[in-house]
């Protein structure tokens, strides 16, 4: 299910979790976002009783909520990597799962900026629980994340369901500044003179701190938030930001991310480009969820794009993967990920990373929690395999920022570029937008209807791919190895990139 933020997915679940006889297991991947969903459910007028086990509570608190399940309990709320412990999955075993809720399940995308290498292996999680119906639930799935969603959790013939990307309340706008000083003289001054609460975005922890000193400087009751933070510290600003009474803005980083839910913030505001326009969706969904007007404001600044990296969590770790590796040839070719981890002297979650990078290169096989050798040719050749998967990545993570730069740089409707981003169409300017306002919008040709968004298409080069997007004079489109890339139609013409019979 592909829905808005705010538009009831949990409500999804809690219907039919209600009517399916047994417990619903939710994955949700912040305690922060399991407490808020299991305060929401009790505070339901005969709802039925929810309970979380996870690393903020007590050992004796989490044997409470196991015997709340016994005891019929309706709603477990665990996170993926509590999945990934032995115990706990064998305990869910013996629950009875009747529904697999995954929540957020975008994080299952390892090009996307909320990856989380523990949700790959839900799909292994579903069989193990004797596998109950599966429903996974986001609000930033573009075409080729459902797909990986649909791959990963092994879903079978499954319905798909997308119920829109637009959020027509949000007034979405780009300025665009010279230097640094301005951007930021810029971004205090906006949101200093906006009424109600916001979040402003920034890149780093010290643009934090020293946009809130300035936004106070100048009277705002601004807080800031990032990752570097105490726990109390991060808590109390969540709290404050939740309370529908308090009036504040919050500057902060992309850690203060999912779970973020009040329905009355007035606006977001970037003061940099974030790396995709996914990343960019999810941020600015967070204002104007009660359907009153909100604004998104992005600070552009092209030299801010050059500064990001690209994924350097896939960069390979040569020394973990040799040790590992040995481990397992020592192993007899298969061990349990615990075991080969401490036998090759390294972190689990890195056994595991290396286990999911293994099993996508076609060397190795896990199967709950082993990991076995299908193909051994040999460090050298392996590295080569995982170094290659690295360099698709940082592809497509390219790609990605280079369509954030699209739409920053159009002239088009903003609102038309987004969705389209997200293979949604907008046949008109919507009219809520700086493009449209200046009349930029208006001025753009007509897109090329020999072409629609959902065709599928072959390059000469890069294979199949899927049109996310048409113009009078180009294309994106996006392919599983290369990423989002705009072709000029005049090219696709003139050299035949695309077969006369490749589009549907």
């Amino acid at each position: 299910m592909v829905m808005p933020t705010g538009h009831g997915k949990s409500a999804i679940y809690q219907l039919a979790g209600a009517l399916l006889p047994g417990p619903t297991l939710v994955v949700s991947p912040l305690i922060a976002l399991q407490q808020d969903q299991v305060r929401s459910l009790e505070h339901e007028g005969g709802a039925l009783d929810a309970v979380a086990v996870n690393s903020s509570q007590s050992e004796a608190q989490n044997e409470e909520a196991w015997a709340a399940v016994a005891d019929g309990a309706e709603f477990l709320f665990l996170s993926p990597e509590q999945l990934a412990n032995d115990e706990v999955l064998e305990r869910v075993r013996g629950a009875g799962i009747s529904l697999f809720a995954v929540d957020e399940a975008h994080c299952v995308s390892a090009w996307g900026h909320d990856f989380r290498p523990d949700y790959l292996r839900l799909g292994e999680v579903a069989e193990a629980i004797g596998r109950p119906p599966v429903l996974a639930l986001t609000a930033t799935g573009a075409p080729p994340v459902r797909e990986e969603i649909v791959n990963a959790l092994r879903l079978r013939d499954p319905r798909v369901l997308v119920r829109g990307f637009d959020r027509p309340n949000i007034r979405l706008d780009v300025v665009r500044h010279a230097d640094a000083d301005e951007q930021h003289a810029a971004i205090v001054q906006q949101a200093a003179s906006l009424e109600g609460t916001g979040l402003l975005y920034a890149a780093t922890r010290k643009a934090t701190e020293t946009l809130t000193a300035a936004l106070r400087e100048r009277g705002v009751d601004a807080e800031t938030y990032h990752a570097g933070l105490r726990s109390a510290e991060r808590q109390r600003v969540h709290e404050r930001f939740a309370d529908p009474d308090d009036r504040l803005v919050v500057v902060a980083t992309s850690a203060f991310g999912m779970g973020i839910d009040r329905a009355d913030a007035r606006f977001v505001i970037h003061a940099s480009a974030p790396e995709s326009l996914e990343e960019y969706y999810q941020e600015i969904g967070r204002a104007g969820r009660d359907g009153g007007p909100a604004i998104a404001t992005l600070h552009y600044r092209e030299e801010d794009l050059g500064l990001k990296s690209f994924f350097q969590s896939s960069k390979v770790d040569a020394r973990s993967l040799r040790a590992l590796l040995r481990a397992t040839r020592e192993a007899g070719g298969e061990g349990r990920r615990s075991d080969l981890a401490g036998a090759a002297a390294i972190p689990a979650r890195r056994a595991t990373s290396l286990g999911n990078q293994l099993e996508a290169a076609g060397i190795a096989e896990l199967d709950g929690p082993r990991l076995r050798l299908v193909d051994d040719p040999g460090d050298q050749a392996i590295r080569d395999r995982l170094v290659e998967d690295a360099a698709r990545r940082e592809r497509i993570g390219r790609s990605r920022l280079a369509m954030m730069r699209a739409y920053a740089e159009t002239r088009d409707c903003r609102r038309r570029v987004l969705l389209g981003y997200f293979g949604d169409e907008l046949e008109q300017p919507c009219r809520n937008c700086d493009t449209c306002d200046s009349g930029a919008a208006d001025e753009t040709e007509r897109p090329d209807d020999r072409f629609a968004p959902g065709d599928e298409v072959e390059h000469a080069e890069w294979g199949p791919g899927t049109v996310l997007r048409v113009e009078a004079d180009r294309l994106v489109v996006f392919f599983e190895h290369e990423g989002y890339r705009q072709l000029s139609i005049a090219a696709v013409d003139a050299r035949g990139l695309l077969g006369a019979d490749s589009a549907s």
